[in-house]
């Protein structure tokens, strides 16, 4: 049987700073969250109504038990981390810890996928490490940082096995929890994610409300070997990112989830802070890209903390491809936002 490096082993090898081991700890801890996490989406309904919507986030976004119990979890575990402010996609503002001198600061969306939690599909926890700004005391504002100042970035997959995806800034590596010891081990070392796809993962119901040049890369896409593409490909849309992320880190592939005309929509659904930029990370340390259509993921500028962004992932070439529709439109119209009938791509 093959031998692999846990999950352990590999932040004690990398964790040479202070800085360093204050992140390997808060990673750690977030795994005891992912472990408690885990077992509670194992019992499904006979952990009670789980699925059962309960509130609603002001912007329209509904609640269900299972988010809150799991936010409750992973706030509870950073509370004995080195991390000073916290930041979750079920709270309106960022928490203050009892640590207002830790060096990091954590954001985190419990339970990625929860309109999955009662159709048994892959869900999971999403989350981003980054450094406390000196001398702020604004909890939002200490969020306020690019991508780029990520210290590590990744997610939990609560799916047919329990994965840790996981980049601290030198490649992009999959650990698999042995059920037999329970410890996270390296499966899947530096990925790459294959620069040419034939996968492309969009929801196909919101065709109607995208931009023509949407439409048009889409179109070719369907004609398969019979159109301009001269390849056949295939659908995937899961309705949770996180699955999705693994299978194009896996398989290669394009994701693609921007705004369109509808309420609320306009600016497309995914989270900045949370979701885009740990979810980028962790692309672009595979060899793959990150863009809003305009600006890579990673050097958008925050501004509220629930800051909600256009997000395409995935294998380079295919990015490259759909970014050539996308200029080859009317430059009247390049200032409007993604899949909007009023153009494309503002973030």
């Amino acid at each position: 049987m093959a031998t692999h490096t846990t999950l352990d082993a590999y932040l004690d090898n990398w964790a040479d700073t202070d800085t360093r081991r204050s992140v390997a700890e808060t990673i750690n801890t977030l795994i005891d969250a992912g472990r408690t996490i885990s077992s509670l989406v194992a019992l499904g309904p006979l952990a009670g109504k789980v699925g059962a919507v309960i509130g609603e986030h002001e912007d329209g976004d509904t609640q269900k038990e299972l988010d809150l119990r799991t936010n409750d979890i992973v706030v509870e575990v950073l509370g004995a981390a080195p991390v000073s402010f916290i930041a979750s996609e079920e709270m309106d503002d960022a928490m203050a810890t009892a640590h207002p001198d830790a060096p990091l600061i954590v954001a985190v969306d419990p339970l990625d996928g929860s309109s999955n939690i009662e159709t048994n599909v892959s869900i999971g926890t999403i989350f981003s490490i980054l450094p406390r700004i000196a001398g702020e005391t604004d909890a939002n504002a200490q969020f306020y940082q690019t991508g780029r100042n990520q210290l590590a970035g990744g997610y939990i997959v609560y799916g047919p096995q329990l994965s840790l995806v996981l980049t601290v800034g030198d490649g992009t590596h999959i650990f698999t929890c042995d059920p037999g010891d329970g410890q996270f081990k390296i499966t899947s070392e530096n990925i790459k994610i294959p620069e040419d796809t034939r996968e492309f993962a969009i929801n196909m119901s919101n065709y109607r409300y995208w931009d023509e040049p949407i439409q048009s890369y889409i179109n070719d896409i369907l004609e398969g070997a019979d159109g301009p593409r001269n390849k056949n490909f295939n659908t995937r849309w899961i309705g949770a990112m996180v699955a999705e992320c693994f299978r194009i880190l896996v398989r290669g592939g394009i994701y693609i989830y921007g705004g369109d005309v509808r309420a609320g929509y306009e600016h497309g659904r995914l989270r900045l802070i949370y979701e885009g930029n740990p979810v980028a990370f962790l692309i672009e340390q595979a060899g793959g890209a990150a863009t809003t259509g305009q600006t890579p993921v990673l050097d958008v500028i925050p501004t509220t903390i629930h800051q909600r962004i256009p997000l395409i992932f995935g294998s380079a070439d295919e990015l490259g491809i759909l970014e050539g529709y996308i200029a080859d439109t009317d430059p009247a119209r390049q200032d409007a936002p993604l899949f909007s009938k009023r153009g494309l791509f503002r973030a």
